[in-house]
């Protein structure tokens, strides 16, 4: 039975990986194989000869002795951990998303615009590398690339240039989220897991990411398609849609970033200080929509419907639930497959297996080169499900510099493939980049970075 929920999760994640192959919404089998997975557990359960109890994280004693409803009644408990330990991954996420999407309706953005005053390509470069760094650590490497490229969409007419700008987005982006507990899809699941904390997670991989973020686009900025300056168009009618535009965009961005503060503070999960942050937000929006803020519209009906609707109700009615459902659907089919002491097991095999590579190698050193492994696998394969299998695959403590390694990895690894970061398929769709014109003249850039962070990575944990 072991061997069909493994091969059904296989084939569920082959499905997810050629998504844009076989045209079909990667959360569909993502939803599928979790379902599929428990179901086969459920009907199975006297079969399996052990159990991993995630709460403990160790094996239970003696689980093949147990009678029949005790099994079930210990695989009910295990499914409603993970699914309370999911949940709070997906609140919080549907927090977040909501407070930039009010953001969004503000047209909060515009005002980043207004930090460009140079029409050299190199500088324009630098200011949206950095950028993208610091914005990705705020509201998430996503959410940062569809900021910027949407405002490099207005400022670079030329596509043959912006996407060599678009390129280095995704690397700064990713370096960005990696370092930041709310950066990252990824760093987040280890932050809420109690693997990593917020001052180690700033400690160990502020300067791996920045230098990560720093190498690519310092050599980039010597290439030729950043010499020279650009043609800027002033346009008259790009202006923020409503009075309050920059207010809400400081106030959504504090609110985000009081969120570590928080739970610092409180010791309560990350999800409560977010939904406190969206409650702040959403009562500042309601005020400033009822005030009737001006919204420059050629339609002045449609602009009074607009100012008139509220801002909460419309920025949930734009959150990507699809995404939702696919972290729902992944990560309870990884939590299916470490239940049954799966990926607990292909731990101790992977480190034994890397060990044999040299017989000098000390345990440090071998966890060293799964984690590389790990972050040059999440280039291929998407980094949510190997970031929720190292959390089965390993037990160490909070804080063990290897789970702020894992995050580093798995965070900046998917650069090296258009494919391999959430922020490298939004760019992808938004500006049509060709994933062989990616690997070409992005991919070695994003590897010299990842390499270099890594570096300083295995030096800086040296300090803690």
């Amino acid at each position: 039975m072991e061997t069909v929920i493994i091969l059904v999760f296989v084939f569920g994640y082959l499905a997810i990986t050629l998504e844009h192959s076989i045209k079909i919404d990667k959360l569909i089998p993502a939803l599928v194989m979790m379902a599929i997975s428990w179901a086969l557990i459920s009907l199975g359960i006297d079969s399996f000869s052990q159990w991993f109890d995630s709460a403990n994280h160790g094996l239970v004693d003696g689980f093949s002795g147990l009678e029949h409803e005790n099994k079930m009644h210990l695989m009910e408990e295990t499914l409603l951990h993970h699914l309370g330990k999911t949940a709070e991954i997906l609140v919080f996420l549907l927090g977040a998303m909501t407070i930039v999407e009010i953001i969004d309706y503000f047209d909060g953005f515009s005002t980043i615009k207004g930090f460009i005053k140079t029409k050299s390509k190199k500088r324009i470069l630098w200011i949206f590398a950095i950028l993208a760094f610091i914005l990705s650590a705020i509201i998430d490497n996503l959410t940062a690339t569809i900021v910027l490229i949407s405002i490099l969409q207005k400022i670079v007419k030329d596509r043959s240039v912006r996407i060599w700008y678009a390129g280095l987005i995704i690397i700064a982006a990713n370096a960005g989220g990696a370092w930041s507990p709310i950066g990252d899809v990824t760093t987040t699941m280890l932050w809420i897991g109690n693997k990593v904390s917020v001052g180690h997670l700033f400690g160990y991989l502020f300067l791996p990411s920045l230098i990560c973020m720093i190498v690519p686009t310092f050599i980039a900025s010597f290439l030729p398609a950043f010499k020279g300056d650009l043609d800027i168009e002033e346009d008259s009618n790009d202006k923020p849609k409503s009075r309050f535009s920059s207010t809400m965009l400081y106030l959504g961005l504090g609110a985000i970033v009081f969120v570590p503060v928080f739970k610092v503070i409180t010791h309560l999960p990350p999800y409560v200080g977010m939904m406190l942050s969206l409650g702040v937000v959403a009562i500042f929006a309601e005020i400033y929509s009822n005030s009737k803020f001006s919204i420059t519209e050629i339609n002045n009906e449609e602009s009074e419907a607009h100012a008139h609707h509220s801002p909460v109700h419309h920025s949930l009615s734009k959150i990507e639930l699809p995404s939702i459902l696919f972290f729902l659907g992944i990560l309870m089919a990884v939590a299916a497959l470490e239940s049954l002491g799966i990926l607990f097991n292909f731990a101790d095999s992977l480190q034994d297996n890397v060990s044999l590579l040299g017989t000098e190698m000390d345990g440090t050193r071998v966890s060293d080169l799964v984690v590389i492994l790990l972050g040059i696998g999440s280039a291929v394969i998407d980094n949510v499900p190997l970031v929720a299998a190292s959390l089965g695959m390993f037990s160490e403590a909070m804080d063990n510099q290897l789970w702020h390694f894992i995050a580093y990895s798995a965070g900046t690894g998917g650069s090296m493939l258009i494919i391999g970061s959430a922020a490298g398929v939004v760019a992808m769709g938004m500006e049509k980049i060709d994933f062989f014109w990616y690997l070409k003249k992005i991919s070695w850039l994003a590897l010299l970075g990842f390499l270099a962070g890594a570096v300083v990575f295995l030096f800086t944990r040296t300090l803690f």
